[in-house]
């Protein structure tokens, strides 16, 4: 049984773990010709450079921004939908609409932005609809005030049928002598919600919640630096693709090492954070 575990292990220890020790270069001025050994070690200068720098603060708030936004409504749309579609009569009508918003999750972003190009860019149905109507022509696609709602309702659409995967196997799990019982009381639908579904999800969502806390400074890299060119870096411009242009486009690899290390390094801190608040407020936590 342990070989099965093998690959697995290989994986994670090959592509995660041994990349870590790259972070050395955070602490260098490093040049790839020169390799690890070879590179200036300069210390702290380039986290230095990195706390000054306006251009990263920019970038840390529109992915605090972006980041809130998903977590205010991105992560409760599976929620209600698994909540929605388990209250459906016909399982057949379940299996349908279940069918139907999995599928977008297995839409790669270009694709999926292309789609949302064609609909809601400037030479799309909608933007046809409030010209004929009067409005005047609406490119929402390249409007960088309503940018971030834009990009939430993305991710909501591409990836809300998968996320209920995980609560559907919450519900399922959820005692049918419990709901037995209320009814028995004489509790409505509602009561019923609130009093039994609802705490049995509590730890899942607890669980998710603290998990979602670590990716706080990582909201997409390749959904925002495709639309980019669109709306510009003033509104698209997040610590994943700052990196990625500072780094590999401008070849300032100490910087974005730096500047990853930072990112990762704060996540484990929220993650800790959020379970030990979990914790005391009287949940499981993670660990």
């Amino acid at each position: 049984m342990y070989a099965f575990i093998v690959p697995g292990l290989l994986f994670f220890l090959l592509f995660a773990y041994v990349p870590l020790l790259g972070n050395v270069a955070a602490f260098q001025d490093f040049r790839p010709l020169r390799g690890f050994g070879g590179s200036e070690w300069v210390g702290f200068d380039n986290f230095t450079a990195m706390f000054a720098d306006p251009e990263l603060v920019h970038a840390l708030v529109n992915t605090l921004l972006i980041s809130g936004l998903q977590i205010a409504f991105a992560f409760p749309a599976p929620i209600l939908l698994a909540l929605l579609l388990n209250s459906l009569v016909s399982d057949r009508l379940k299996r349908s609409i279940q069918s139907v918003v999995y599928l977008p999750h297995f839409i790669s972003w270009v694709i999926v932005i292309a789609i949302w190009q064609q609909v809601l860019g400037g030479a799309g149905p909608l933007a046809e609809l409030f010209e004929q109507i009067g409005l005047g022509s609406v490119n929402i696609m390249s409007n960088p005030d309503t940018f971030k709602v834009l990009v939430t309702s993305q991710v909501i659409w591409k990836d809300v049928g998968w996320g209920t995967i995980i609560f559907f196997a919450a519900l399922s799990s959820i005692p049918q002598e419990l709901y037995e019982a209320a009814a028995v009381d004489g509790a409505g639908g509602r009561r019923r919600l609130w009093h039994v579904t609802l705490p049995g999800l509590v730890p899942i969502m607890t669980l998710l919640l603290i998990l979602t806390m670590g990716n706080v400074l990582s909201v997409g890299f390749e959904q925002l630096y495709l639309q980019m060119p669109a709306v510009g870096t003033q509104a698209a411009q997040v610590v994943d693709t700052f990196v990625y242009t500072r780094g590999i486009a401008g070849g300032d690899w100490g910087f974005a090492t730096a500047a990853g290390l930072a990112k990762g390094l704060i996540g484990t801190v929220l993650v800790l954070g959020a379970n030990r608040l979990a914790k005391a407020a009287g949940g499981s936590g993670i660990m």
